[in-house]
């Protein structure tokens, strides 16, 4: 991940231009490689840089095309930059070999229409001096973070940043910027670009059921991911979702090795090569990777407390696959200890989003650390196989769909946001095949009917039965039995027990009841229902101002009765709660 900071039509842009350079300090934990920034009449961009690929030469941001009319600074990874490269209608002079600079020539040909030609996770903000014109995108998702600001007394100005804290300081309204939308400066409007056909909610889908379709999408979706010239590893928790995608890239990981040893010592890449994408790491036409950073083996992380069934679960995987393991376990110290940062990076107050990060934030800053800049993880499953315990309640495959789409539509305020920035508070990048374009095309269209869940067939039932070579004596087995057919644990309940339980004491401990009966006034209706809710919205709120409370969305379960969004909290769960 990298982090941006822009402003466009700033009145006094030079005046302005030390405060730009400061608040986008505010995320250089985001890019610690280096820093960038350009002015152009009244616009600024500022670009703080995490290398991964087009890490040997200048792929230092903002990027310009040839006579420096178009500035632009760009957070993310562009999988398929080397099919755009071959395919632009009009020939361009690439400055750099970074998988961002295709969105130049994108723009230059298709216009506000650009980012749908993008395959990959991004946000970015565009400036065409010629036009005066600013155009600013996030991808599909949001998987990437990304806000838009305004200050009243600057009616004319529109900010742009990777995450409210470079913001604040200077805009009193702003909002999460949508994903798969595009703003144009010309016109100050914000339109939908990405238009998939599950998009609807109402609209039940209906495509049959295709296993072996459902299996190679998510593999050449992982496989896409692998593209870097850093070392890079997987994240594994022991559950279903990393388990598979550590266990495809485990397998892409020994075949990219193999290839590596047989081409070794081949001619370098000419300029013109390069400019249709030829010998870049990434997807080319015929779908294959080309990736130029091999380790000797592919790394996987796990975090638990001592004893955590995560751990037990990820070192059994990481066996059974033959990845490097490196399993961390944090105390409750340690994770009460590092709440209020936690906070402060993550940008929320949502009770579910905080008791999963702290133990991602502990752990990302272990990886990088060990010098891995890029990791893989599982975000997104749940959301589109319905795969929450709390979807054993679904009365019927409507509602259960409408909840995916749901789901799906809101992670860049929930699991997104988590994975985004509690790795980028370390400048550590993660990225997640479930949410790939291609990937959910296929998935959300599927009839839900299958996706229920019933006594033969448990949670995410269609995923598991994909990857089970069990009938097959010749296949290799993706992953063992027990863990393919293992019950979905939440992360914030897989990684320990104790942690919740201790968070709500810590919570009772800070909270009085008297302060639950009088919350803050400028709270309005947005008061927190338990003793830990408010004892995060009080850290919350150490760190931002009230203009930022509009950003946060709080994660409840549906179809149960119960205020505590834990999976282990609902009845179906088979190591719930004591009491529940």
């Amino acid at each position: 991940m990298c982090g941006i900071f822009a402003c466009h039509s700033h009145p006094n842009v030079q005046k302005f231009k030390p405060t730009a350079l400061k608040l986008s300090k505010a995320v250089r934990h985001r890019g610690p490689d280096w820093s960038g920034s350009v002015i152009s009449n009244n616009t600024i961009l500022c670009h703080e840089r995490l290398s991964i690929v087009g890490v040997a030469e200048s792929g230092a941001q903002p990027l310009t095309n040839a006579d420096e009319s178009i500035v632009l600074a760009v957070n993310g990874e562009i999988y398929n930059h080397r099919m755009i490269r071959k395919h632009l209608k009009t020939p361009y002079h690439f400055k750099t070999t970074s998988d961002c600079e295709v969105i130049i020539p994108l723009y230059l040909e298709y216009g506000l229409d650009a980012p749908k030609y993008l395959d990959g996770m991004f946000s970015f903000v565009l400036y065409d001096k010629k036009l005066d014109r600013t155009i600013a995108a996030r991808d599909p998702i949001g998987i990437t973070t990304f806000y838009q600001g305004h200050a009243s007394s600057q009616p004319g100005s529109v900010y742009f940043a990777s995450e409210l804290k470079c913001l604040h300081p200077v805009c009193d309204k702003i909002e999460s910027f949508p994903p798969g939308h595009i703003y144009d400066s010309k016109t100050d409007e914000t339109t939908r670009y990405f238009d998939p056909t599950w998009w609807d909610e109402k609209k039940t889908a209906t495509s049959p059921l295709d296993l072996k379709v459902l299996r190679e999408t998510l593999e050449k979706s992982v496989r896409k991911r692998l593209m870097a010239e850093v070392p890079y590893g997987v994240l594994l928790s022991g559950g279903l979702d990393s388990s598979l995608v550590a266990s495809i890239a485990q397998r892409e990981t020994l075949r990219l090795k193999k290839l590596s040893e047989e081409a070794n010592g081949a001619a370098e890449p000419q300029q013109d090569d390069l400019d249709k994408g030829e010998g870049l790491v990434g997807i080319d036409d015929d779908n294959k990777l080309s990736t130029m950073t091999f380790l000797p083996q592919l790394n996987s992380f796990s975090i638990g407390l001592p004893g955590s069934p995560d751990n037990k679960a990820a070192l059994e995987v990481a066996k059974f696959l033959g990845t490097k393991h490196h399993v961390m376990t944090f105390t409750i110290e340690d994770g009460l200890n590092a709440l209020s940062d936690v906070i402060y990076h993550l940008e929320t107050y949502d009770v579910t989003t905080i008791r999963a990060s702290t133990p991602m934030y502990l752990l990302s800053r272990k990886i990088k650390a060990m010098g891995i800049k890029m990791v893989l993880s599982g975000e997104g499953s749940d959301e589109i196989f319905g795969g929450y315990l709390y979807f054993h309640g679904a009365p019927n495959k409507e509602e259960f769909h409408e909840e995916c789409v749901k789901r799906v539509k809101n992670l860049h305020m929930a699991d997104c946001l988590r994975a985004n920035k509690s790795t980028s508070a370390w400048g550590l990048e993660a990225r997640v095949p479930f949410l790939d374009k291609e990937f959910l095309e296929v998935s959300m269209n599927i009839d839900p009917q299958e996706k229920m869940i019933t006594k033969e067939k448990m949670e995410k039932y269609i995923l598991r039965k994909a990857f089970d070579t069990s009938d097959d004596p010749g296949a290799q087995p993706y992953l063992p039995d027990n863990i393919l057919w293992r019950q979905k644990e939440q992360f914030s309940d897989g990684v320990g027990y104790g942690w919740i339980d201790s968070l709500k004491e810590n919570a009772e401990f800070h909270v009085t009841d008297e302060m639950m009966k009088n919350p803050k006034p400028e709270w309005g209706s947005d008061i927190p229902d338990t003793k830990e809710a408010y004892w995060y919205r009080l850290m919350f709120d150490e760190h931002f101002p009230q203009s930022c409370a509009s950003t946060v969305m709080r994660w409840t379960p549906k179809w149960v009765n119960q205020s505590d969004p834990s999976g282990r909290a609902i009845a179906i769960h088979q190591a719930k709660y004591e009491d529940a």
